[in-house]
């Protein structure tokens, strides 16, 4: 598989705030705009998990990964807590996942940790000063697809390693040490 690049990220950013703003034109008039929203946030988070699961490398573990991120879809569905805190739930998860399945380290995985959180922050800014559903939308993913300049793996400087001669001398002192102590348990 081919891993994700920016401009794939912006595409799959525009579709996902396309298919919100259509689902919640038709939706919003049946049930309400706020449940509409409920339904979208882990609708869209699933879409996204499977466009970043058919390009990572990774195969193991998929079933098991989308079956907990159904269990958290469920249980803040049913939990309800404020729409703040559902948004950051999901994100959390995209950004479990993804660090899962895209990252080798702790490093990287905070990175991509912070620019969740910023995701989140641009989301509600753009929610708040546009009251558009799909600039909210298309604003998250965008952000999100930023992960890209992420690198895997985030090598720090070698340290500095000792002359091989230096090791083994200190290695055949501490063995003539111990040979020495066994010599003096075996012989009282």
């Amino acid at each position: 598989m081919k891993r994700p690049g920016f401009f794939g990220g912006v595409l799959v950013a525009a579709a996902l705030g396309v298919a919100a703003s259509v689902v919640a034109a038709a939706l919003a008039p049946l049930i309400g705009l706020h449940a509409v929203v409920r339904v979208l946030i882990p609708v869209l988070g699933l879409a996204y998990l499977l466009y970043l699961f058919s390009r990572s490398e990774e195969r193991t573990g998929r079933i098991t990964a989308i079956g907990a991120w159904l269990a958290i879809a469920a249980m803040s569905w049913w939990l309800a807590p404020p729409m703040h805190f559902y948004l950051a739930i999901h994100a959390g998860a995209v950004w479990l996942l993804r660090s899962l399945y895209f990252y080798s380290g702790v490093v990287p995985s905070l990175l991509d940790l912070g620019l969740s959180v910023f995701a989140v922050a641009v989301t509600a800014w753009a929610a708040s000063h546009s009251g558009s559903l799909f600039l909210a939308t298309w604003s998250f993913f965008l952000v999100q697809a930023l992960f890209v300049a992420i690198p895997p793996v985030i090598r720090g400087r070698p340290c500095a390693r000792r002359p091989a001669a230096l090791q083994n001398e200190k290695f055949e002192t501490a063995r003539r040490q111990a040979d020495a102590a066994l010599r003096q348990l075996f012989t009282r």
